[in-house]
């Protein structure tokens, strides 16, 4: 049991507030009520966000209360949090779309139908004005001013409205309708947890403990994993994109990825760094990644199957099998365009960079300009990347 417990505070975590009294709570043996609170902005997962959720399952699987609380108030507001300027609200019926999504992909790896799914708009739509100003009376300007995103916009003299005060304070109210014992968030999230402590206090409760998790960074070596930046490993993604991209992880996260994002245990992780310090081929380790990620997010069989490959067209310098194929309506058309069309590329501008980065093939020659035309009156093999391959022909007969 000490062992557990020490799993539970110690791999993948970056503050316990507070250790000791969370320690002994668990030695106790009583069922912790665990919250984890989101606000669905988004529909699509990365295995940066499913951090937290591994360790929520960690918990759930040591037999405490999950609480998946969906912020379809909150989120029509959005947390200031690492923000320069305000969030664009979403509706609450985008939001619970949203968080349909989510419950969905977190349910890879967490048992959802055991957990208990709650809304704040359950509560927070029922608050008067009077227990709003109750909250407020929590804390004092110099307090929320203290966060560095609001030091960052005065910085760059960018307003900070008095709404996004109030975010803390309806999530630290969350934990008071949940009587939350434990609270779990990434590091971009303290302050908030936090706050829950304190509004608890105030409302006769035990203040909640909190754990934080680092925020994954993402396969740039540089920037927390996002869509935005391109840099991110999709949940949803198909066995052989979430491989490729794995083995793009710079060699310094290798280990990091291993603690966070797998289920290998920490013992099996420590052979893994030590063989890495002696010498072993970074690329030998990617692969096991690659092979374990795909594994927890799909199956065994798929991960053996987008290894083989990975081989095939990696080291042996063969193509991937199956490439699909796609007709044009004309036999010359412009290298951007093909592109677009083929929707190997999200936008122009995106193929434009491509080409420009020499990361554009046509029959396994760079193209060199994004104004070349390209002759499709013969199938040509269009390779965008290392990973995305397209057969391509025009209307000739």
């Amino acid at each position: 049991m000490k062992s557990d417990i020490q799993t539970l505070l110690n791999r993948g975590t970056v503050e316990v507030i507070v250790r000791k009294d969370l320690e002994e709570k668990l030695k106790s043996g009583k069922k912790l009520r665990v919250k984890l609170g989101i606000d669905p902005s988004g529909a699509d997962l990365h295995i940066g966000h499913m951090v937290v959720i591994k360790k929520l399952r960690e918990f759930q699987e040591a037999g405490h209360e999950i609480q998946l609380l969906f912020g379809n108030f909150t989120g029509q507001i959005g947390d200031p949090t690492d923000k320069l300027n305000a969030r664009k609200p979403k509706t609450q019926s985008e939001l619970e779309t949203n968080a349909a999504k989510y419950l969905e992909q977190a349910g890879k790896i967490l048992d959802t139908k055991k957990a208990k799914i709650v809304w704040n708009a359950d509560w927070l739509k029922k608050l008067t004005f009077a227990d709003v100003i109750k909250l407020a009376q929590c804390f004092t300007v110099p307090q929320m001013m203290h966060r560095d995103m609001y030091q960052e916009r005065i910085k760059n003299n960018a307003d900070i409205y008095i709404h996004e005060f109030l975010y803390p304070l309806m999530q630290g109210y969350d934990s008071v309708a949940l009587k939350s014992d434990l609270e779990l968030g990434g590091t971009d999230q303290t302050f908030n947890l936090l706050a829950g402590r304190v509004i608890q206090k105030d409302y006769g409760q035990i203040p909640q403990n909190i754990l934080t998790v680092p925020l994954l960074i993402g396969t740039d070596g540089e920037n927390k994993m996002g869509k935005s930046l391109d840099n991110y490993i999709g949940v949803t993604e198909n066995p052989k994109e979430m491989y490729g991209k794995t083995m793009s992880v710079p060699d310094e996260l290798i280990m990091s990825y291993f603690e966070l994002a797998t289920d290998v245990s920490l013992q099996d992780i420590a052979k893994l760094r030590q063989a890495m310090e002696q010498g072993e081929n970074p690329r030998n380790l990617k692969m096991r990644l690659a092979h374990e990620l795909v594994t927890l997010y799909h199956d065994k069989k798929s991960a053996e199957q987008a290894e083989a490959e990975f081989v095939e067209i990696f080291t042996n310098k063969g193509l991937p099998k199956n490439i699909p194929a796609q007709k044009f309506s004309k036999n010359k058309i412009n290298i951007v365009e093909l592109l677009a069309e083929s929707k190997l590329v999200a936008s122009k501008g995106e193929a434009r960079r491509l080409i420009e980065g020499g990361g554009v093939r046509i029959d396994g020659n760079k193209v060199a300009s994004h104004e070349e035309n390209i002759d499709l009156s013969q199938e040509k093999l269009l390779q965008v990347g290392k990973r995305k391959f397209l057969k391509v022909h025009g209307n000739a007969k």
